[in-house]
């Protein structure tokens, strides 16, 4: 029996509400549960993360719309308005009709009235031309930028508070663009010119990225999936963003150097490591999660890496063995991820003020232990994937007031080095390098 693909949208929605999971964790929990086409599995996905995305702007619809408080609206119904919203204003290839009688069949299921109701709130969008006034943006700037670009007040505030309007909307916009896709090349195994070379005869469009040497952004894919790209089988890359890899290319890891990784999952930095100390050196790669360490040691099997001690450990618990015993540590702490919004739009619906505090102190001790491992003149890396100085410069900042053994050796102007969506294109991303100078 043919799944329907609507449906299933929403029953994905619908959980993703309930349960709070990643939609990407739902989504493939549900496309487990069935049997569901290729082609359907690529429209439930955009559906799924097309409202995600958007869920800011169609609500405001929904609230435009409807005599109905909000509130009190079923709350499926409000799934299926969002569903029907989203493909009238932003999938061109379906029709209207299709979009609107499919969203009326799904309300039917519910009941007749409100059936009766969704018919009428979608038809009258198709009525205005698909296209209703946002919040006036000079009076009401955050919640026009709000509406506008689908991002929550307390962020954009954030972000102005801390960047400026003018940045803030670059980057709220950069965000909601869909990432290319990159490739860190296994230099262990292979080289860029190699690669690309293969990539060339396959009619992949590429070029090499300006940042880290041994990354690839994919510009097209001719139709590949990635398994299929040449040197997928035989481990010569994996998929990683450039700003990720900028954590192993800038912390100067060399061949014959022993390296600790606090936090590793998923593993990439982790396995870029490895393949700059070679097979004279080691990275220990730690997690607290059983099921993540899974997913280290897959990635360095799949690259052939020898050279990875997978190991599960709390990075707040201090390891008296280790202490003074690192060349390289890295602290890639648990954060909030508001710089990886592109990828996971769930993000911006997922976090609070309140969430980013309690990560504070959580990556603040991270910190302070992993720095005991540090030999000396070695190096402490330290990065987020967030835009939020409160858990980047403010977090290394007291670090460096407390512990005079450490000195920050610059990566910018700033010191620092933030990578930004709307600047770099690339997810966003604080690094911090710090060189132990002294012993206590």
């Amino acid at each position: 029996m043919k799944i329907n693909a609507r449906k299933l949208a929403l029953r994905i929605l619908d959980e993703i509400d309930y349960s709070h999971d990643f939609s990407h964790i739902v989504i493939n929990r549900t496309f487990s549960r069935y049997e569901v086409e290729s082609a359907d599995r690529r429209f439930v996905s955009q559906l799924v993360l097309g409202v995600l995305e958007n869920r800011i702007k169609l609500d405001y619809y929904i609230r435009k719309l409807s005599e109905q408080r909000f509130s009190r609206i079923h709350h499926s119904i409000i799934n299926i308005l969002r569903l029907g919203l989203y493909q009238l204003e932003f999938l061109d290839k379906v029709p209207e009709s299709a979009a609107v009688n499919e969203s009326v069949k799904l309300a039917k299921t519910i009941s007749e009235r409100d059936s009766k109701f969704v018919n009428g709130i979608l038809r009258n969008f198709v009525r205005s031309g698909k296209t209703l006034d946002l919040p006036d943006k000079k009076k009401h700037t955050v919640t026009h930028l709000s509406v506008k670009h689908c991002f929550p007040e307390w962020l954009i505030e954030l972000w102005m508070k801390t960047y400026g309007n003018v940045f803030t909307e670059s980057l709220i916009h950069a965000s909601n663009l869909t990432p290319q896709l990159s490739l860190r090349v296994n230099i262990m195994k292979t080289t860029v010119e190699s690669l690309t070379e293969s990539f060339e005869k396959a009619g992949i469009k590429y070029k090499v990225s300006k940042l880290v040497p041994v990354g690839i952004v994919i510009e097209d894919m001719n139709h590949l999936s990635i398994n299929q790209l040449p040197g997928y089988n035989e481990g010569h890359f994996i998929i990683q963003d450039i700003s990720s890899m900028c954590v192993g290319y800038f912390s100067g890891a060399k061949a014959g150097q022993t390296v600790l990784d606090v936090c590793a999952a998923p593993g990439g930095k982790a396995t870029h490591l490895a393949e700059c100390v070679g097979v004279t050196g080691k990275v220990i790669a730690r997690d607290n999660q059983p099921d993540k360490l899974e997913v280290i040691q897959a990635n360095a099997n799949r690259l052939g890496l020898d050279n990875i001690e997978v190991a599960l450990f709390d990075a707040m618990i201090m390891d008296d063995s280790l202490v003074g015993k690192m060349d390289v540590v890295l602290v890639d702490a648990p954060c909030s991820g508001l710089g990886i919004i592109r990828r996971k739009p769930d993000i911006k619906y997922n976090r609070s003020v309140d969430d980013i505090k309690a990560l504070e102190g959580i990556q603040e001790k991270i910190l302070k232990v992993a720095a005991e491992y540090v030999a000396d003149g070695g190096v402490l890396m330290y990065s987020t994937c967030t835009l939020n100085p409160a858990e980047n410069q403010d977090i290394v900042g007291a670090f460096l007031n407390e512990d005079q053994r450490f000195e920050l050796e610059p990566l910018s102007d700033e010191g620092y080095l933030t990578l930004f969506p709307n600047i770099h294109q690339t997810d966003g991303f604080f690094i911090a390098k710090l060189i132990k100078t002294k012993t206590r």
